[in-house]
């Protein structure tokens, strides 16, 4: 957003109200005890003042210890105060943060996928974590002492002028150049502690991916060639934060000199009065005795406009996320089947992604097909023909651009997306797992399912390897399942569609990591779901198209053909061509499975005749 149409700092950390508004009885009560102690603190000097001027100029010693005993108990209740305003404040900010991260994951869970595509998790992640922590920590601290702070300069300020008004007026008069300093410097560290933060984003952007890209990394040596981007990110960010350091220490310099310079010139000013009888001996002592306790609360100043403008940052990007609009969401008025058979229709669907251009043409464009209930239709062409795209369509990953998708009869946007979820599931060749046991990612979909449905699904799937695993269902498989094979995955995640026990099953080439015999074997266990079920695949095998029992045949964003395996090998050139093109894909693959098992038998037997 450009600076000129960017809200104050004021109207921006206002934002944060809503979140804070629980907890607004314990803060306002904090501030009260805060604001207690620093007027205790300014009524020290006072009472410093009657004892020079009263009981030392009269000599009178038994005076001594009853002010002695008084400044003690307002030490003590300052500590006290102080004390009180910590323990109110702590805990409902650590709320106040719990409730503003639950906030933003939930708003994550929401939105659209195309949204997730055009942010990197590293950003999402520093706002999730560092963003919150320096937001609780301000309304904690920052804020509090902000306002207390506030408080007890106007209050002092009022003391000095009372004690000896030419002082005062001196003393405030040349305090008038901190408010010009840290104006400017307002300026400077708002824009400096954005691309800082934007900057620690990147940083943790790169730092996940080349994690999770660890394997690739190493296995084409790109380890060095990860590390020279992160040092140059990592030097960039080292640069912002020098800036950022080096703008901190311009206004310390003039929040510390000003003040010494105003101290000097007052006490010079000081000495003279006292010495010409204009000023007591006890007001000299109580303005500097409050000078002194106003030193802190000045000199702070610095540190908390850029605790301040940093967390007005936080907040900035806290709801840039916020603010993004969902436009998957439930209809108004929502419509339930009253006869769920597992029909499904695409009627004129048309679909380009969110941010294209006008200029590119529709990646879907302009659908019709119809799927039976209890039918499984194969989705076949070559690559970019929008096969992946249409299945996602189906749940409402992304909305359709135009036309409609129909369930039982019912637009899918009239549906709630729980209702269309539940009897919509999806496999998808990427298969994802959770950190999370083998029992908590198979039943992901339907968590309520015994124990008959989980190995049901795990043997249709050809996934009995978990009854191995260390702790077998039980088994934590680790982030992402990388710590599975590719076609262990896959199967967990087919597994995890069929365990939803769907009306409608839509399968991405879930298949694709499998071995030929156990391609072979999950193909015959899933005939025998896909005979009740509706299916809709993504093919990229031959032997895919054999389990379906009418097949679409896309080109361009269009289906140009639809009818049985056989009926569309003798009447179409183009089915012909695809499927010709993926028996040289699965003759590569078998032959790739030929020689890594020649090669694993080679190793077995330098390994014997070592």
């Amino acid at each position: 957003m450009p600076a000129d149409r960017r809200p104050s700092t004021i109207a921006a950390l206002w934002r944060l109200l809503p979140y804070a508004r629980p907890a607004l009885p314990r803060l306002l009560l904090g501030m009260v005890a805060g604001t207690a102690a620093g007027l205790v603190a300014l009524a020290i000097p006072q009472v410093l003042q009657y004892l020079v001027d009263t009981v030392l100029a009269e000599g009178d010693a038994a005076g001594i210890l009853p002010a002695a005993l008084l400044i003690l108990g307002l030490g003590v209740f300052e500590a006290v105060a102080i004390l009180v305003r910590r323990t109110l404040v702590l805990t409902p900010n650590t709320h106040i943060e719990a409730r503003m991260r639950n906030a933003l994951f939930q708003h994550l869970q929401r939105l659209p996928v195309a949204f997730h595509d055009k942010w990197p998790s590293g950003q999402l992640l520093s706002r999730a974590i560092s963003d919150l922590s320096a937001i609780r920590r301000w309304l904690a601290f920052g804020l509090m002492l902000l306002v207390v702070n506030s408080i007890t300069i106007v209050v002092g300020a009022v003391l000095l002028i009372t004690t000896s008004p030419l002082l005062g007026v001196v003393y405030l008069v040349l305090s008038i150049p901190i408010w010009f300093v840290g104006a400017k410097f307002e300026r400077t560290y708002t824009l400096v502690a954005r691309r800082s933060q934007d900057q620690t984003g990147d940083l943790a952007t790169a730092v996940e991916e080349s994690v999770h890209g660890i394997r690739v990394l190493k296995a084409f040596g790109r380890g060095g060639h990860a590390l020279q981007k992160f040092e140059r990110q990592a030097e960039e960010l080292r640069g912002t934060e020098l800036e950022k350091a080096s703008a901190v220490a311009y206004v310390w310099r003039w929040l510390v000199l000003i003040p010494d310079v105003t101290f000097a010139v007052c006490l010079a000013l000081g000495v003279v009065l006292a010495a010409n009888g204009s000023l007591t001996p006890g007001a000299l002592v109580a303005f500097f005795a409050t000078a002194t306790v106003l030193r802190f609360p000045v000199e702070s100043i610095g540190f908390l406009l850029s605790f301040t403008l940093d967390t007005r940052t936080a907040t900035d990007r806290f709801f840039e996320v916020m603010d993004e609009p969902n436009t998957i969401t439930d209809p108004p008025e929502p419509i339930v089947p009253t006869n769920p058979r597992g029909l499904l229709e695409f009627r004129d669907v048309h679909f380009r992604y969110p941010d294209a251009p006008d200029r590119f043409a529709d990646l879907v464009d302009g659908i019709d097909l119809r799927v039976e209930p209890g039918e499984t239709m194969a989705l076949v062409g070559l690559t970019g023909s929008g096969k992946s795209t249409i299945t996602a369509l189906v749940t409402r990953l992304y909305d359709i651009t135009s036309g409609s998708i129909v369930l039982d009869d019912v637009d899918i946007r009239d549906l709630t997306l729980d209702e269309l979820r539940s009897r919509v599931a999806m496999a998808f060749e990427d298969a994802t797992l959770f950190s999370a046991t083998v029992r908590e990612n198979v039943l992901l979909g339907r968590p309520d399912a015994g124990e008959d449905a989980l190995a049901e699904a795990l043997t249709i799937a050809q996934a009995e390897f978990v009854y191995d695993l260390p702790n077998g269902l039980d088994t934590i498989i680790g982030e992402e399942g990388l710590s599975l094979s590719g076609g262990q995955r896959q199967r967990l995640a087919l597994a995890r569609a069929v365990a939803a026990r769907p009306s409608v099953l839509v399968l991405d080439d879930p298949l694709s990591a499998l071995d030929v015999e156990t391609e072979a074997l999950v193909e015959s266990a899933l005939r025998r779901v896909l005979a009740s079920t509706t299916a809709l695949i993504v093919a990229h095998r031959p032997s895919t198209v054999m389990l379906a029992d009418r097949v679409a045949v896309l080109e361009n964003g269009r289906v140009t053909a639809v009818g049985r395996h056989s009926d569309l090998l003798a009447s179409n050139e183009h089915y012909r061509f695809v499927i010709s093109s993926l028996d040289d894909e699965r003759s590569d693959r078998a032959a790739a499975d030929v020689t890594a098992e020649h090669v694993t038998a080679d190793v077995d037997a330098e390994e014997v005749r070592a």
